[in-house]
């Protein structure tokens, strides 16, 4: 009887859900086939005609179209189901709300959000938290006549005068730089474009900035004049080796302006002093292969971050007159299981941050009698980091924490004391208790033995027993660890009994240094086969079922979502790929699109045989196959400049043409947006509610 019950639930949940898309069908491309011959061997596109640079043929955007069409008419029974999540997600938010504020010179800075208004307001108030506000930049008034609005960088002048901002207004992710006067609130005719990084000299009229080439890469390095046209910029440093990239910064005590050369596998840092803007930059280490260091700034030496002789990095300093090697002495030893991650210096402080065993911690060092102790931490599972820390002379460090199961929180913690002072917590309406939910860190056995952490949260009523339903997600890429942050969004799924997993795979940062090498190049199929592993461990450990596994991962998780299913398409319910690098292969041959050239050293450059076979193999468009798949939902920006629409568009189309099943493909395109979608905060929500009604609907909950 409980398996009729099963069974007549599924067919109601199928034709519900479904119905629509049979009454209308899927759009059906026209085939061109498109060979393309390298290495001897022949592959065959036959939907590349859908890619359009131009963005502007008419044939592609009415198909495009047509795909969200399908969309809407088969998720339409949803449009309640997703009016009720978004309506819960903004009621955990504090609409109105500010966060704390930071000194910075002669001011004291906040932000703050306004009910129904999508965008941050930013203010100051001048020499204490008690005078009168004043909204420097408003967001939300910058952004009208704008379907999207995105602020990149955002610098304002030592003298507090001036403000230096970047905006995309479409997300193609071509920032403009715009310089606002802040003592009468007029926008100066200092206009660039296509900018990256920027930063201010301690002259308060001379701009760093950088500019991308057509590939999107910033490769230039301009010193702008305030007042001048930008065709009279002087030219300070171009980078010619497309591996790398270049970025600006001034460092906290405002001594220094650095500037560095990035590859995946190597850098190079050159400074300048930021009094002496017309100065010539000069190097601090010549680049080396392999050889990746930062550096920062105190008293009379430069400490560099290195991994020079250490995997998981080293800290040394050397004179500032004189840092080559030979003048380097060591700070901190490189240590086996714990990557030295980065440190921030203070007058007489330094933090170090380190990820020992997977968890994050963050170490004082006392400068002046290089005494040092650890911030500790409650929880299991969580994430901390810097929050904003602008003030150089001081003993307080301003620092974030999260968990699954905590809110965010900042606190200002004493380096010398070692107090700590809550300044503020995330609030998050309709009675949100942190005790109702649990959170656990296990892990899952890898196939060549290497142990993979999943962490997991979820109600304390919910039953391992194999019939929760259970939603996994995962990256696994450019050493970027996947977080356990605090979700009040998240909330909408665990009331409903869901467990969510994070599975810390290999090519992301989450165990250190060697974590990130192991799972990419010609070890990339690690980051694959650790997330199938998390998957059957999750299963046999009755955390869910394959019935009831659900995945979604966007970016290069899209591809991690891609090659799983190409894998193992009998091992998940249904899976949400966001912005997915699904193309690789193409993509990767291709170097006039943008971050490909700098790429070769995260995932391979194909036009080496060896890196052509290997990354064909995985590769998801290419290996799409005539099995029965799960339903799949493929999410993609039309302007993205960085994962372009056209691979998930294209894979959606020859996964409809070549499975065996009858499980939908969806395809969603935001027509009016880039790689993180939409720029509102409710507009925002509204894309996470969608996706939630995606998900919860595989599961027959309809409320």
């Amino acid at each position: 009887m409980k398996n009729l019950h099963k069974i007549i639930f599924s067919i109601f949940l199928t034709f519900n859900l479904f119905s629509y898309g049979w009454t209308q069908q899927p759009p059906i491309p026209k085939i061109v086939p498109k060979y393309d011959t390298l290495h001897g061997d022949v592959r065959v596109d036959n939907y590349y005609w859908l890619r359009d640079e131009s963005r502007t043929n008419p044939e592609v955007i009415e198909y495009l179209k047509a795909e969200n069409a399908y969309t809407d008419a088969t998720m339409k029974p949803t449009e309640a189901f997703q009016e009720t999540l978004y309506n819960e997600m903004v009621s955990r938010i504090k609409e109105t709300d500010q966060d704390p504020s930071y000194r910075d010179g002669e001011y004291f800075y906040h932000t703050r959000t306004e009910k129904g208004k999508q965008y941050p307001i930013y203010c100051r108030k001048k020499g204490s938290t008690d005078a009168n506000e004043e909204i420097y930049f408003d967001q939300n008034e910058m952004s009208k006549g704008y379907r999207f609005y995105r602020t990149a960088q955002m610098d304002i002048s030592t003298d507090g005068n001036l403000l230096a901002f970047s905006v995309d207004t479409n997300g193609s992710e071509n920032y403009i730089l715009n310089v606002k006067n802040l003592t009468d609130g007029n926008i100066l005719s200092d206009r660039v474009e296509n900018t990256q990084s920027l930063t201010w000299a301690m002259d308060n009229k001379t701009i760093f900035y950088t500019v991308e080439d057509s590939a999107k890469r910033p490769y230039r390095v301009y010193r702008h004049t305030l007042g001048t046209k930008s065709s009279e910029d002087r030219l300070v440093y171009e980078e010619k080796d497309a591996l790398y990239t270049v970025g600006i910064d001034r460092i906290r005590n405002n001594k220094y302006i650095f500037m560095v050369s990035s590859a995946f596998n190597s850098t190079e840092w050159r400074y300048v002093n930021a009094s002496d803007p017309t100065a010539e930059f000069k190097v601090i280490i010549s680049r080396q292969p392999d050889h990746e260091y930062s550096v920062d700034q105190w008293g009379d030496y430069f400490y560099i971050r290195t991994n020079k002789d250490a995997t998981t990095f080293r800290l040394v300093r050397a004179p500032i007159a004189d840092p080559i090697e030979n003048n380097w002495e060591e700070v901190i030893p490189d240590r086996k299981n714990v990557t030295l991650e980065g440190t921030d210096f203070f007058a007489n402080y330094m933090i170090v941050y380190e990820r020992d065993r997977g968890l994050q911690k963050m170490r004082v060092v006392d400068l002046r009698n290089d005494r040092g102790h650890f911030i500790e931490f409650p929880d299991p599972v969580y994430t901390a980091y810097a929050n904003v820390n602008r003030v150089f002379d001081t003993n307080i460090f301003r620092f974030s924490y999260q968990s699954l199961t905590q809110p965010a929180s900042i606190f200002d913690y004493n380096m010398e004391t070692e107090e700590r002072k809550l300044i503020k917590q995330q609030e998050v309406l309709g009675g949100y208790d942190p005790l109702q939910y649990q959170s656990e860190r296990i892990f899952a056995k890898a196939d060549d033995g290497t142990e993979v952490p999943i962490s997991l949260v979820y109600k304390k009523d919910v039953k391992k027993d194999g019939t929760a339903p259970l939603h996994l997600t995962g990256y696994g890429a450019y050493g970027s660890p996947t977080q356990p942050t605090f979700s009040s969004s998240r909330v909408s799924y665990l009331d409903r009994g869901m467990i969510v997993a994070l599975a810390h795979v290999r090519g992301g940062g989450d165990m250190g240094r060697e974590w990130y090498d192991n799972g990419k190049l010609l070890n990339k199929k690690n980051t694959f086969t650790d997330f199938i592993a998390c998957a059957e461990h999750l299963i046999s450990q009755k955390y869910t079922s394959k019935e009831k596994l659900t995945i979604s991962g966007g970016s290069a998780g899209g591809l991690l979502m891609g090659a799983v299913t190409t894998m193992r398409p009998d091992l998940f319910k249904a899976v949400i790929a966001s912005v997915p690098f699904v193309d690789a292969l193409n993509t990767m041959l291709d170097a006039g699109l943008m971050y490909t050239a700098q790429e070769y050293l995260e995932w391979g450059n194909p036009n080496e045989k060896v890196y052509y076979d290997y990354m064909k193999s995985y590769d998801p468009y290419v290996n799409v196959k005539a099995v029965n798949y799960p339903n799949i939902l493929v999410k993609v920006g039309f302007n993205d400049p960085r994962v372009n629409y056209w691979e998930g568009t294209k894979w959606a189309a020859k996964l409809r043409a070549t499975k065996t099943d009858n499980n939908i493909v969806l395809l969603k395109v935001n027509m009016g947006a880039g790689h993180g979608g939409a720029s509102g905060r409710y507009e925002r929500l509204r894309e996470i509610a969608f996706d939630y009604a995606y998900i919860l609907y595989q599961y027959g909950i309809f409320k």
